[in-house]
């Protein structure tokens, strides 16, 4: 079996780029002969000239649609496997794949079909007004995207692709991350034949090593948060509780932020990005990890990673969470109401002062990631599918 990966980079490294980076590897392990297309959006936007560049290549991109072309031409796959198309493979691209007759898979990470920005998210809290109104507007209107200028990029580009009909005529089959996001793309018109599920998963060998001991949960030295340090990840909304509780020790490890921008607080310590070894001893000694998202969320490698350490965490009650944070029917972690400060600082208080339910859900946990994130079995549920498509097999259930 010969398969396309197309992937555009982000401007940094993210959890999309390291589960596409792990499909890849792992396909080829399994003995799939895998070519890539990848473009990059790394300094498209430190100039003006980078971002015009963007913006005309979200909508059309003729680099994009003529690599695509050259690829299926040399490599002539049996699927192209999507991720990301913007802003300089375009969705344009697509139409190369129908001309070809050649299946199309997506792996949908984000809402981007469904909302300019992909989050879902307006002003601090989930909005859903472009899937109600099957419209880009509101974008355009709220300024979603923080500028008039980008909003409208963004509005347009998501507008020129649903009016063509790129991903509806051209995709195959919709792969969701969650039920959630399955559900939301059938609200937004996608059929739901097209839609299947399945759930990220990450390379994890143990939680910990074979000649060592976990660390008990009453000598773990501090809250944990692992990820960007942006508004809609709400890493605010746990710095403001630290505010609050200056003899719990909070830690964060993600991108450097402006020390400038926020108040030096005594328990708090910005690690940056760590690297796999240092990340694994941030897990290790974490209590438990914060997910205070204030957007849905596609579906959260930190979950994933946390769970696998064998560390509970605690996430907002809303998006996906409430289904991935238990497992046949017992809690994996706690839930606290979105962007609630109050809310979030009870979860943490009733976690950090009880060891014996972190215990009960950290548990729960490790279950969870052994049998329902289990890589084996997800890796055999792709195997199974890609090869039903790829061989034309008929209609293919979920």
């Amino acid at each position: 079996m010969r398969i396309l990966m197309v992937h555009n980079d982000y401007g940094r490294y993210s959890g999309e780029e390291a589960v596409v980076d792990q499909l890849i590897a792992d396909g080829r392990k399994a003995g799939i002969y895998i070519e890539t297309l990848r473009r990059t959006s790394k300094f498209s936007r430190d100039n003006f000239i980078g971002k015009v560049h963007g913006f005309i290549s979200g909508m059309y991109s003729f680099s994009g649609v003529l690599m695509m072309r050259e690829a299926i031409r040399t490599f002539q796959p049996d699927i192209v496997h999507i991720h990301n198309l913007y802003p300089f493979i375009s969705p344009s691209a697509l139409f190369e794949c129908k001309k070809a007759n050649i299946p199309v898979v997506m792996t949908v990470h984000n809402y981007r079909l469904l909302c300019p920005t992909g989050l879902f998210l307006r002003n601090g809290h989930p909005c859903e007004e472009c899937l109600v109104k099957h419209s880009e507007m509101p974008c355009i209107k709220y300024r979603c995207e923080g500028s008039l200028i980008q909003s409208i990029g963004y509005a347009f580009r998501n507008h020129r692709s649903r009016k063509s009909g790129a991903y509806m005529k051209c995709v195959d089959y919709f792969c969701c991350l969650t039920e959630f996001q399955k559900n939301k793309l059938i609200e937004g018109g996608y059929p739901p034949e097209k839609m299947f599920v399945f759930p990220n998963y990450v390379k994890i060998q143990r939680h910990f090593d074979e000649d060592e001991r976990d660390i008990p949960v009453s000598e773990r030295k501090y809250v944990g948060y692992v990820g960007r340090l942006s508004e809609e990840k709400g890493y605010d909304l746990l710095l403001e509780v630290a505010r609050r509780h200056p003899e719990i020790q909070f830690e964060y490890a993600g991108a450097f932020r402006d020390p400038t921008d926020e108040e030096q607080l005594p328990n708090v310590v910005f690690h940056g990005v760590l690297d796999q070894k240092a990340l694994s001893e941030f897990y290790r000694n974490s209590r438990f990890v914060v997910i205070p998202s204030r957007c849905y969320e596609g579906f959260p490698i930190v979950m994933l990673e946390s769970f696998g350490y064998g560390r509970t965490c605690i996430a907002p009650n809303h998006g996906a969470f409430p289904d991935l944070m238990q497992y046949e029917g017992h809690p994996s972690g706690l839930l606290f109401t979105p962007s609630d400060v109050d809310s979030l600082e009870e979860a943490v208080l009733d976690l950090w002062n009880d060891t014996s339910r972190i215990e009960m859900l950290q548990r729960t946990a490790l279950e969870e990631m052994a049998h329902r994130f289990c890589k084996r079995n997800i890796n055999k549920q792709w195997d199974v599918f890609l090869k039903k498509v790829a061989g034309g097999s008929g209609e293919i259930r979920d």
